[in-house]
């Protein structure tokens, strides 16, 4: 098998990805520890890490892995979509976010797209459509669209995990056993995407099957004078996993990331929502009749 290396430096750590994703974390902590709304340790801890993770699955060789093996793609887009999302709501204060809320432009949004309802139809929909043949090659093989729909993806995975998991007092949040059935909806609105791809008998995707859309995917994070210089005949030369296998194992890998996370959320929720209803039912001990 060839190495990855010869791609490259800036193709496997994205220096100029990862000089923004300083600048994002320097601008936080000075706008947590300066200002007026200063962030806790678990909040700083939680904006890290997503920032970490954010680097990790678009700026590392992770995700030059993701354009070379299809596992590595469905890895990478669970991680971005299921994983950073709440650690970024979480990780801001609450106060924070209820100044950007009410921007202009944003309040309209944050009132439409944050509604239950349509932020699991939103962002599965848009989920599933990625991934359609058709859509995904094209997708896959053109820099503007393909930024696009991470883009789109990415901010409807933002109000998908919204209502479940801000603490801004003036936002409308899903509590309960309400909770608990978005989580399972969201859960079953993903599997036929997942599905689809899972039992499928070959390969349907011409960008990790096909040569020539293979090479061409490639530009979306390999320089275009380092790809010129490389004889490359297909994915197969990184790694010797069947190209359907990889394909079946990037849908598994999908599902088993999706369910360790709303699994988690799941007992979080169920939980904190038993631990509510036991505290309601308790009679104060003022209330109970002594008798000497």
């Amino acid at each position: 098998m060839e190495n990855l290396e010869i791609f490259g430096f800036r193709a496997l750590w994205s220096p100029y990805y990862l000089t923004s994703i300083v600048i994002a974390a320097a601008l936080y902590l000075l706008l947590v520890t300066k200002g007026k709304h200063r962030a806790t340790v678990k909040e700083k801890t939680l904006f890290l890490t997503g920032l970490v993770l954010l680097y990790a699955v678009k700026g590392s060789p992770i995700d030059l892995m993701g354009h070379i093996m299809f596992s590595a793609h469905m890895a990478q887009m669970a991680v971005l979509y299921l994983v950073i999302p709440p650690l970024l709501i979480t990780g801001l204060p609450a106060a924070i976010w209820e100044r950007i809320i009410q921007t202009p432009g944003i309040q309209q949004m944050f009132r439409l797209f944050s509604k239950p309802l349509i932020a699991l139809l939103g962002f599965n929909g848009l989920f599933s459509m990625y991934h359609i043949p058709l859509v995904f090659d094209f997708v896959k093989t053109d820099p503007f669209y393909h930024a696009l729909m991470t883009v789109v993806i990415f901010i409807a995975a933002f109000f998908m995990w919204w209502p479940l998991v801000h603490k801004v007092q003036s936002q409308p949040q899903i509590t309960g056993i309400l909770k608990l059935g978005y989580i399972m909806a969201d859960g079953i609105l993903m599997t036929p995407a997942c599905a689809l791809i899972m039992f499928s008998e070959a390969p349907i995707y011409a960008t990790y099957s096909d040569a020539g859309a293979w090479i061409q995917a490639l530009h979306l994070c390999v320089p275009s004078d380092t790809l010129a210089g490389l004889a490359l005949t297909g994915p197969e030369m990184f790694h010797t996993l069947p190209l359907l296998e990889d394909q079946q194992l990037g849908a598994i890998l999908m599902k088993i990331i999706q369910e360790i996370v709303y699994g988690s959320i799941l007992a979080v929720v169920f939980f904190d929502w038993a631990r509510k209803e036991r505290a309601k039912d308790a009679v104060p001990d003022a209330l109970i009749p002594k008798y000497e």
